[in-house]
């Protein structure tokens, strides 16, 4: 019996329709308590796009909720749902993104076809599935873009466990998997004997995290565990400093040719090391001075453990992976093509196109009598920070120690500190414009935010809300 009926589509496709809360059956009349990982490459360009079937494995036992199953946030660029066949009911969804999904908004896709590693995790299906991939639209709706049958009762599905990759420790501890937010730290970049640092430097940045609202409040929410993946050699690959390694997940700088941008692009490897501990969001550390790191919603977050601004990166980066936060900073270089005219309303929650301010998804938070949009002092703040860019660039082409390049950021932070936070509709929450890479037409809630600068303000209260709505997805019943 052959394990699988593959579609591969091409763009445009007929729409589909999101699945309700009502379409799920309790965890185990469908489940067991194992993790099935379905692989798979993501191949396009362009206006075309193929998924076709890697492998089917066991990702170790389960550790994600076994009562919120159907994912109701709307969160992500794809979606996909585990089917049963017979029925049509939807057994458990999740949204996420990828990194496919971010490559496809470079220039590089316009010409070039590509193809990424990807990996979907659910629970371990006691008969035949069918799983349903789908694509956000424009228009905010769903289309498919694959589906496959899995019988977990194939020859060609592999149950077995892989041997850990690396020791597993635990850091906090405050529950069964099941019913806590599970976050895995990964080490990369790391030689055997340089273990206690990554332990050091976990506890550094885990302590910076639960020092930060909401996830202060929601610490007995959380466990976090460790997995000691030793490398060769210290420190990951950097193509433009003409450093090449080859570390245990692959991580490297320079996705998307944006120099601070970090990585894994080695799917397989990743999730095979991240398969040794239950999971549900996890951040490679990266032993590297040079800033940098990155965060893809129910993907991977990625940050340099040694930068001056390493707590800073480790927590923006994980707004991104843990609850789809936007990048609200428009000023800094991106590999994105943006300038988008007639521009649909984000699905991120913290950035809006302010088509409606009736409407605006953050509409409670807005006192009586503020302004939408909100006025803020924004010429002044983008003539400093392009400043800044530009004496950022130079310091990066000319070699200088990242003592140099964190001086530079000191110095923006002081200013940004002080200008951001004295203006008329400072720490109220509103619709300031600039955000998502763009100067006109998105909107971002507060002034400031984490998300915005570097600044010490922490989340602003709608990126609070959001992360709360993630936390209570994986610890409530």
């Amino acid at each position: 019996m052959r394990l699988a009926l593959v579609f591969l589509l091409v763009l445009p496709l007929l729409p589909m329709g999101t699945p309700s809360a009502s379409a799920a059956s309790p965890f185990d009349e469908y489940f067991t308590a194992k993790t099935m990982r379905v692989d798979y490459f993501h191949t396009g360009k362009v206006g075309q796009e193929i998924v076709s079937l890697d492998e089917v494995v066991s990702d170790g036992p389960w550790a994600g909720s076994r009562t919120r199953l159907v994912d109701e946030t709307n969160l992500g660029a794809y979606l996909f749902s585990v089917v049963d066949p017979q029925t049509q009911r939807v057994m458990y969804s999740r949204g996420f993104s990828n990194i496919y999904g971010e490559w496809e908004t470079t220039p590089e896709a316009r010409t070039t076809y590509r193809t990424f590693h990807e990996s979907l995790r659910f629970p371990w299906p006691k008969n035949t599935v069918q799983v349903v991939l789908k694509k956000r639209q424009p228009d905010a709706t769903f289309r498919e873009v694959w589906s496959t049958l899995i019988d977990p009762n194939s020859r060609f599905v592999n149950p077995a466990d892989r041997a850990p990759a690396g020791k597993v420790t635990s850091l906090i501890d405050n529950g069964p998997p099941a019913d806590k937010v599970d976050l895995l730290l990964i080490a990369e970049g790391y030689r055997a004997e340089e273990m206690p640092k990554f332990r050091a430097d976990s506890a550094k940045l885990v302590a910076k995290l639960f020092a930060t609202e909401p996830f202060k409040s929601r610490m007995k929410d959380f466990n976090v565990r460790l997995i000691e993946v030793p490398s060769a050699e210290s420190g990951v690959h950097q193509p433009r400093t003409k450093q090449p390694r080859r570390t245990a997940v692959g991580a490297v700088y320079n996705v998307f040719d944006s120099e601070r941008y970090v990585l894994t692009l080695d799917n397989k490897s990743f999730r095979d090391a991240a398969s040794a501990a239950p999971y549900e969001f996890v951040e490679i550390l990266c032993n590297e001075e040079q800033y940098g790191g990155g965060g893809i919603f129910n993907d991977q977050a990625t940050t340099s453990v040694d930068t001056a601004f390493a707590e800073y990166v480790f927590v923006h980066e994980f707004g991104h992976h843990f609850a789809a936060l936007a990048d609200e900073y428009y000023t800094s270089d991106v590999a994105y093509e943006t300038g988008i005219v007639d521009r649909p309303e984000p699905w991120e929650p913290n950035i809006t196109a302010l088509k409606d301010p009736a409407t605006l998804k953050w509409r409670d938070l807005v006192d009586a009598g503020t302004p939408l949009p909100t006025p803020w002092d924004k010429e002044p703040f983008e003539k400093h920070s392009y400043a800044a860019q530009k004496e950022r660039a130079a310091i990066r082409a000319s070699g200088a120690p990242e003592s140099t390049m964190n001086e530079l950021f000191q110095k923006q932070l002081v200013w940004d500190t002080k200008h951001l936070s004295t203006m008329q509709h400072s720490g109220k929450v509103g619709a300031f414009e600039g955000a998502g890479y763009e100067a006109k037409g998105l909107y971002r809630p507060e002034a400031d935010c984490i998300m915005f600068t570097r600044d010490e303000v922490g989340f602003c209260r709608v990126c609070k809300r959001a992360i709360e709505r993630i936390i209570d997805m994986y610890a409530r019943p």
